[in-house]
């Protein structure tokens, strides 16, 4: 009873934060969401007024001139509003990368929706995981309550903001586990599934009041493919790999040129044309730009040239990895999935027209690219699965699922590609501490009297990023432990470039202590 009432005591702060950060993140993404909506909808008829009115193209152009200026300013200032609010996120969550947790909701919030007037083919799902780990953030701070919840307190908010985004709720939970630290434990899944509920219950109440879907996307009705079908599932897998570890490797491409070739041109010049070239994709065709949601719907009914559909895939890609490179705010989770889908459709067809093959096969083909799509550019093949299921009514074909996803992936694996999470996110870490010297510490530390770390195991607690413990001497050896005690002596190494504040974070863990000063191995 004593170890159930210690568990109960260890477990119930995670559970209030996760609480009060699922329904705080539902009730923001919800008006992020109507204002996107609108954000969008007023895009479609900008472009349509400048298509019948071409005369004022020159003008939009000079015009975003200013807007470019702006932008540029406010990048300077608060660095982390820039690019896919995922990538930034997970940076946040690992302890990579540091932030102000209300100018970063304010910037995201406002600046993204400045992304979806312009046109800019990025998308909400980001910005929402990143407002709702800004909120995580805001909800240990206001609460003055220990630091050591922060980190779990913001992945409870990242995994709300993405299932309200997305409407895919074991999906927001996965993502703490697959993507935001890549591993499993117990802490981490009671914070994700705390928020995550909490959340999803909160945006299906008030969601229908302002007219904002719960869902991505509406109940889909794909074929049920056969057993002697799976030659399908592994076509479009392979297609689908080979595609992501092409894309891959042309975002690293697209960045070195941004950041190396055409280092020495302003930002705001580069901001001014990724912005005006999206104005006269746009003008040409609303397909071309925007987040992919309304392509993506309008690509479910068929019908489309293939000819055409190369020509969005080409154009989209170009311009969703120049605005993500100069960082322009917004998700690229949904331009991703409509880069997916235009692939699938090219493949959906030609599969039609093939013998024994017919019309009704169109959506299950899409279904199967977009599921892998996101196991291989982003490497995420469980949530690539749950979603498909939960969001793309995929649940009559999960084997068929599990196979194009496995295929997806391991093409992607045999090629070495790393996913373009983790390309972002290394580009974004690499810029903010390019030339600092890295400090390494190997020192001791020990177990304080009601500190975080008491009767947590070690694998429970998210150490600041870089720390390793490598071994435990108990106090009390003599002892039956569960998790650490107070006394017990950690030999930690750790590698930094602000050591002063990962010595600060290492101490909300273990207590309030002087640490050896003297412990440093070497400079970097």
């Amino acid at each position: 009873m004593k170890k159930t009432w210690k568990s109960v005591r260890l477990a119930s702060p995670i559970v209030g934060f996760g609480a009060v950060t699922g329904v705080a993140t539902a009730l923001v993404v919800v008006l992020y969401k109507l204002c996107a909506k609108y954000a969008v909808r007023g895009a479609e008829l900008g472009y349509h007024f400048l298509r019948e009115h071409l005369w004022c193209v020159p003008l939009v152009l000079a015009a975003l001139g200013g807007v470019a200026w702006a932008l540029a300013y406010v990048y300077r200032r608060q660095p982390n509003v820039r690019g896919g609010g995922i990538p930034t996120s997970i940076g946040i969550l690992r302890d990579q990368l540091p932030f102000k947790w209300l100018p970063t909701l304010i910037g995201t919030f406002v600046l993204s929706l400045v992304s979806f007037v312009l046109g800019v083919p990025l998308g909400n799902e980001g910005p929402s995981v990143q407002i709702g780990t800004a909120i995580g953030r805001g909800t240990t701070v206001l609460s003055k309550r220990r630091a050591a919840w922060d980190r779990y307190a913001m992945t409870g908010g990242a995994c709300a903001g993405f299932a309200v985004a997305t409407g895919a709720p074991i999906s927001g939970v996965l993502f703490a586990v697959e993507e935001g630290h890549r591993r499993v434990s117990a802490t981490i899944f009671i914070a994700a599934v705390s928020s995550v509920v909490c959340a999803g219950l909160t945006s299906a109440a008030v969601s229908p009041m302002v007219g904002v879907s719960t869902a991505l996307f509406e109940p889909l009705s794909p074929a049920t493919l056969s057993v002697g079908q799976a030659w399908l599932s592994l076509a479009v897998g392979a297609v689908m790999g080979l595609f992501a570890v092409a894309f891959l490797r042309y975002y690293q491409a697209v960045n070195r040129l941004m950041h190396k070739t055409l280092k020495p041109v302003a930002s705001v010049w580069k901001i001014w044309a990724v912005l005006a070239a999206t104005v006269l994709a746009g003008v040409c065709s609303f397909s071309c730009v925007s987040t992919g949601h309304e392509l993506m719907h309008s690509l479910l009914d068929g019908g489309t040239a293939v000819w055409v559909l190369a020509i969005w895939l080409v154009v989209r890609v170009n311009l969703t990895l120049c605005a993500n490179t100069n960082g322009l705010t917004g998700g690229i989770f949904l331009p991703l999935l409509a880069l997916g889908a235009l692939v699938a459709a090219m493949l959906g067809e030609g599969v039609v027209r093939l013998p024994g093959m017919g019309q009704e096969y169109y959506t299950i083909v899409l279904v199967l690219g977009i599921t892998g799509c996101i196991a291989g550019m982003m490497r995420m093949p469980l949530t690539a699965i749950v979603f498909a299921v939960e969001a793309l009514s995929g649940y009559a074909n999960v084997l068929h699922i599990i196979l194009t996803a496995a295929t997806a992936f391991i093409i992607t694996e045999l090629f070495k590609v790393e996913s373009i999470n983790d390309s972002v996110l290394e580009n974004r870490v690499a810029a903010r501490y390019a030339d600092q010297p890295r400090r390494t510490v190997d020192t001791t530390v020990t177990v304080q009297e009601g500190s975080f770390a008491v009767g947590r195991e070690i694998r429970e607690i998210l150490w600041p990023h870089g720390v390793y413990v490598l071994s435990v001497k108990r106090a009390h050896a003599d002892e039956e432990h569960h998790g650490l005690c107070v006394g017990d002596v950690l030999h930690v190494r750790y590698t930094s470039v602000k050591d002063d504040l990962t010595r600060q974070e290492l101490i909300t863990v273990i207590g309030e202590q002087v640490l050896d000063e003297e412990a440093a191995l070497a400079e970097e």
